[in-house]
């Protein structure tokens, strides 16, 4: 049980530590994500910055991640639960268009730009609060490497088991303290999970510890 993103952060910094994991630049995954990447840009030593990814909703329950989408359009599709939901590839790639775009202004929002920060072989860390589908994570790492990172590494306190053998394959190294098997949601992990605004995770990504 972590006490809030900040504890979070502290404590997979201790497990990228343990692990040797270096980076040159930090990127959080907003909002939930940043204030843990900034709990672990600082015990780094390294820069934040943000990428941004958006959910794909199913059609009859936003809830549900059909996949994810990165400001660049980057994204990734559940098949099997895009067929489960009876959605068109149509609509899929309807919603991938929007998300993408919204994906965009979030990222305009936080940096002043639309584009990420200069990855070209770099060794990037991705953090997030957490992976219940791991959806977001997948979609963001694809747009890092599609950036010409040198190596993508994410960083998460806590993920459930499918979705940590989901991501494995999409990064050259995964750090997770946390993998429960009886997981059913990320914020069951934390005493203290409140939403994370635009303005608090930008506010975190401005104040170096």
């Amino acid at each position: 049980m972590f006490q809030n993103r900040t504890d979070a952060g502290r404590r997979l910094a201790d497990a990228l530590a343990d692990r040797g994991v270096t980076a040159d630049v930090v990127l959080g995954i907003p909002r939930g994500g940043v204030p843990v990447a900034r709990a672990v840009a600082d015990a780094l030593g390294a820069p934040l910055d943000v990428v941004v990814a958006s959910k794909i909703g199913a059609p009859d329950d936003p809830e549900v991640a059909l996949g994810a989408v990165a400001s660049d359009g980057t994204a990734w599709r559940n098949d099997d639960l895009v067929a489960a939901t009876g959605a068109t590839d149509a609509y899929f790639e309807r919603e991938r268009r929007r998300e993408a775009e919204l994906a965009r202004e979030k990222l305009s929002r936080y940096r002043g730009t639309d584009e990420l920060p200069d990855l070209d072989g770099r060794r990037v860390l991705v953090v997030d609060d957490g992976l219940a589908t791991g959806a977001t994570a997948i979609a963001a790492l694809g747009q890092v490497r599609a950036a010409g990172a040198d190596r993508v590494t994410l960083a998460v306190p806590v993920a459930s088991p499918r979705s940590l053998a989901t991501v494995r394959a999409e990064a050259d190294e995964v750090v997770c303290v946390e993998s429960p098997p009886e997981f059913d949601a990320v914020g069951r992990f934390y005493r203290s999970f409140e939403q994370v605004s635009d303005e608090a995770a930008m506010a975190s990504l401005r104040d170096e510890g």
